[in-house]
């Protein structure tokens, strides 16, 4: 065996790779099966990038339609188009957005690739499933937060829109209009806006709702995100001379606050929503239920007629009461959220969902391989299950 072929040899038995093989790797994109899911896991534009990669793309008939993305324009793209069933077969890794049951996985290689949301703290059976399937999990969502992975963090491409249609859903909601108008009949004064959590999400709702001419304020636990709401525009809410307003989790996170801050929050947080025509909430800890910000004494504090959307719904909720996919109505103010924000733009979120896993497969591409090669920084935190077992740290302490 050649050179190149030993170096390969030698990367498959480094890296524990040795499922893919290395000619003509065959990437499935199948059709999301979850209530409410409408997104696709990769879009014509991927398809020919993958294509010219030297990869072999099928796509299932119709995953694409609730994102615009008709069955035509992947074949256009050089995608084979079949039933679930050929459509996997011999696959060598599959893409997807939530991660597809296992059953539907029975004609792929053994040791394949499953790139998609795995959800792994509150779907633990479905990570072992996949254990036991022998097939290799890769969680997106466990993308570390780092420079060069950037391009691969689909929590942050998708928490970038859904901050955007939380404002659009809260200001189809409220009975006012955003902007200050000055008519001959009277002046109409801007809505008050007030984003709690100023993670990607919150930055993208700033944003939003002072293009369409709202007074907005934000507040978060992570103090270096004063200056971020003040560049955009916005008055920071923040609790001063309190142990713990550093706030800084792992990987750019929140996390959770001293009590002490908890009760400064709290009390700095309950004056200033009474006063609020609209609030967003988007305060997610990762691998626990998201952290309640909003009580049902204080929303009775809020005028009738206030909008509040509890971005973080599907995760528990920020706000008491509130109902994924319902309209709550408490003390006059409604209260609405999304269990799944991004679906509500289907055609652009699944654009970048896509991109996100072109610039995830294409960065480790090993041209001598002819397949992707992880390496241990980013495949080590991703990597959910290999060898019949479930090997994430985070999923073993």
């Amino acid at each position: 065996m050649g050179r190149s072929g030993d170096r390969a040899d030698h990367l498959r038995r480094r890296r524990g790779d040795r499922q893919l093989s290395r000619a003509n790797v065959k990437i499935a994109i199948l059709k999301e099966r979850a209530s409410g899911e409408t997104r696709v896991a990769a879009t014509p534009e991927t398809v020919k990038k993958f294509t010219a990669l030297g990869c072999t793309v099928a796509v299932e008939t119709g995953a694409g339609v609730t994102a615009s993305v008709e069955d035509a324009a992947y074949a256009d793209a050089g995608a084979a188009l079949g039933d679930a069933a050929a459509t996997v077969k011999d696959a060598d890794i599959v893409l997807g957005i939530q991660a597809p049951d296992v059953a539907l996985l029975s004609g792929a290689k053994p040791g394949a690739w499953v790139a998609a949301l795995f959800e792994p703290f509150t779907k633990r059976d479905v990570v072992d499933a996949y254990a036991a399937g022998g097939f290799e999990a890769l969680s997106m969502e466990f993308m570390p937060r780092i420079t060069r992975a950037q391009s691969m963090d689909v929590l942050s491409s998708q928490s970038n829109l859904a901050g955007y249609k939380a404002v659009l859903a809260a200001a189809d909601a409220y009975g006012r209009a955003f902007p200050m108008m000055m008519t001959a009949a009277g002046t109409v004064q801007a809505a008050r806006v007030f984003i709690m959590g100023v993670g990607v999400a919150g930055l993208q709702a700033i944003a939003t709702a002072r293009r369409l001419g709202a007074q907005v304020s934000a507040t978060d636990v992570r103090s270096a995100t004063k200056e971020q709401i003040q560049s955009l525009g916005a008055k920071p809410i923040f609790v001063e001379n309190v142990a713990g307003i550093e706030g800084e989790g792992s990987g750019g996170y929140a996390t959770e606050m001293s009590e002490e801050y908890q009760k400064a929050q709290a009390e700095l947080v309950s004056g200033h929503i009474a006063k609020q025509d609209i609030v967003i909430t988007t305060a997610l800890i990762p691998g626990r239920a998201a952290p309640r910000l909003i009580t049902d004494a204080q929303i009775a504090t809020m005028k009738p007629g206030s909008v509040i959307f509890d971005l973080a719904v599907a995760q528990g909720g920020n706000v008491e009461g509130s109902k994924p996919d319902e309209v709550v109505v408490r003390h006059g103010v409604s209260i609405i959220g999304y269990s799944n924000t991004p679906a509500h733009l289907p055609a652009d979120a699944s654009a970048l969902f896509a991109r996100n896993h072109y610039n995830f497969l294409s960065a480790f591409w090993d041209k001598e391989a002819g397949r992707p090669v992880l390496d241990e920084e980013i495949g080590n935190a991703i990597r959910l299950t290999q060898g019949g077992k479930v090997v994430n740290e985070r999923l073993l302490g």
